[in-house]
């Protein structure tokens, strides 16, 4: 097990089975030393665990929750380009989309769902920049969805 996925297990996480494409795209790509994931949902064992638009059908709090097990989703598809998580040099950059009612605001608050666990997994190779990014609708009608721009480290 990798130092990673040992510390994932330690914050009581399991690193998931990549999440298969819903449409005509790869997971992860890796170009040069970077890897690029497709923007991730909230998919465990298959399904979507809530559904509708955040600050209507979904709380902030769940939300939040949810942008977490995007970005293990995330991880799930690094790993299956980079074939080991020790190999993140850094993170380099977050991109995440909430489904939002109308009138709500706490996009940058959902997002820290994400951006907390890449910390607490990777410590300073877990800070990032980011983008968080209020939609209309998202696919399957989910919350949240976040892709990761990960640095690896020569194999």
């Amino acid at each position: 097990m990798s130092a990673v996925e040992a510390k994932l297990v330690e914050l009581g996480l399991r690193l998931p089975e990549v999440v298969p494409p819903l449409a005509a795209y790869q997971p992860a790509v890796q170009s040069g030393v970077y890897v690029y994931t497709a923007g991730q949902l909230p998919m465990v064992d298959g399904k979507l665990p809530v559904t509708g638009k955040v600050g209507a059908e979904v709380t902030p709090e769940e939300a939040k929750e949810l942008a977490r097990t995007c970005a293990l989703n995330a991880l799930a598809a690094v790993k299956s380009v980079a074939g080991d998580l020790d190999r993140v040099a850094r993170v380099v950059k977050v991109v995440g989309f909430v489904a939002s009612a109308s009138d709500f605001t706490g996009q940058p608050a959902v997002l820290n769902g994400a951006s907390e666990l890449l910390g607490a997994v990777f410590g300073d190779r877990g800070v990032h920049a980011r983008s968080a990014v209020g939609v209309a609708v998202l696919p399957l009608d989910a919350p949240v969805e976040v892709e990761l721009q990960v640095e690896l480290t020569e194999a």
